[in-house]
This record gives C-alpha cells, sequence and structure tokens, in this order.
C-alpha cells in the first residue's frame, strides 16, 4: 500500500541530494560552456586539421552513452600509473570531478557544435559593418559575433541545460549521492521504491521547473534587447 509517510520522510534526505545535483549541474555546464567556444572556433576554422579535431571530438562525446565516458574516466584512469603519479591524480580520483569533466566534455561537444552553427549563420554584412567602423577582428568577434550567435543558440542551450540536469543522475553509479544516488540509498533503507523514487521524480520535476523559467525569462530579456 503506497505510504505517503514515507515521502515526507525522504525529502530532507533528497534535499540534501539535490544540493549535490545542482552543484554538478552548475560546474558541468560552465566547463561544458568553456570548453563549447574553442569547439566551435574549431569547426568553423579554415584549417582543415582543426575542423577534422573538432568534428572528431564531437562525434566521439555525441556518438557514446555519457555513462561510458563516466566509466572510462573514474575507472579507466586509475589503470594507468603515470597518471597515478601525475598531479591531476587528486581529481581523477574524486568521483565528483570524474563526473563533473565527463558530462562537461560531453556537453562542450552539443553546445559547441550549436554554437558554431549559430556563428556560421551571422550574415557577413554585419561583420563588413564592425570593419568599417573601424573594429579590429577581434573586438567585432566579440561585440558583434558572438552577441548574435549567443542570442540565435539560446534556445537549445537552454535544453542543454536540462538534459545535463537530468544526465547528473548517472553520477550515483560511481558512488555519488546525488538525488537519485540518495533514492537509491533510502528505497534500500526503507523498502519503499516507488514512494522513494516519485518523491524522487517530484524534486527532479521542480528543479528543471525552476531552471526552464529561468532560462524562458534570459531568452525574453534578449529578445527585448534586440
Amino acid at each position: 500500500m503506497f505510504d505517503f509517510s514515507v515521502i515526507w520522510s525522504s525529502l530532507p534526505a533528497l534535499g540534501i541530494g539535490a544540493v549535490v545535483t545542482l552543484k554538478l549541474t552548475v560546474l558541468v555546464i560552465l566547463l561544458g560552456t568553456a570548453l563549447a567556444l574553442p569547439v566551435a572556433l574549431c569547426k568553423n576554422s579554415r584549417f582543415v586539421a582543426l575542423r577534422h579535431c573538432a568534428n572528431a571530438y564531437v562525434m566521439f562525446f555525441r556518438g557514446t552513452p555519457s555513462l561510458v565516458q563516466i566509466f572510462l574516466l573514474y575507472y579507466g584512469a586509475s589503470q594507468f600509473e603515470a597518471i597515478q603519479r601525475s598531479l591531476v591524480w587528486p581529481v581523477l580520483r574524486d568521483p565528483f570531478w570524474c563526473v563533473v569533466i565527463a558530462l562537461g566534455l560531453n556537453s562542450a561537444s552539443y553546445t559547441g557544435k550549436t554554437l558554431a552553427s549559430a556563428l556560421a549563420a551571422i550574415p557577413r554584412g554585419f561583420r563588413d559593418a564592425a570593419f568599417s567602423l573601424g573594429l579590429s577582428r577581434t573586438v567585432g568577434f566579440w561585440t558583434v559575433d558572438m552577441p548574435l550567435a549567443i542570442r540565435t543558440s539560446l534556445p537549445a542551450f537552454s535544453n542543454e541545460v536540462i538534459l545535463t540536469c537530468k544526465a547528473t543522475s548517472l553520477a550515483s553509479t560511481v558512488t555519488l549521492l546525488d538525488l537519485t544516488g540518495t533514492a537509491r540509498l533510502l528505497t534500500s533503507e526503507t523498502y519503499a521504491p516507488y514512494e522513494v523514487f516519485i518523491s524522487a521524480g517530484l524534486v527532479y520535476l521542480a528543479i528543471n521547473y525552476s531552471l526552464m523559467l529561468a532560462m524562458r525569462r534570459c531568452e525574453a530579456r534578449l529578445s527585448h534587447s534586440h
């Protein structure tokens, strides 16, 4: 029989797990966004080698499951003694940062491709106008190209934020007590999987709905500033 008391008793622990989920989401998005620009620039580069490298990067991370990428980084890195003796080992032995890095690299492949398409779609007339005003290529890129590309790619980026939040549930597979990991732990303690995972699902829904509203507000502000 469905026990509503389990839902209420699970919420405090799920709230703590939700904080971990939000931390993962923010850090993954920050890393993915930072890496997306180099990926986009390489995809649009006039140098063939850079385009091939960017396309291979995007193909690998979009063509393989995120779970496999997390396992390769978390379990695979520990197999190499050179990595264990390196300066990056304190980071790679921590499951939290392995999830951030793996999902961040994955997010960069999607955001980078979207940004590359947005940059390529900017009419040449905008660049010519910036040049006629005396702006250098670098200044024109940051003051003209990037604002236009961000405005164009923001709807797709909003979807990426939501997908990233849901993808952080994979962190539970490498012992992290995020929202999903906490729900699994509570299930083993209460033997009430329906109640616990329904509660976890409602928390995910609340988080993603809040993120969606925030991104819509950003889109509306950019639209009004146009």
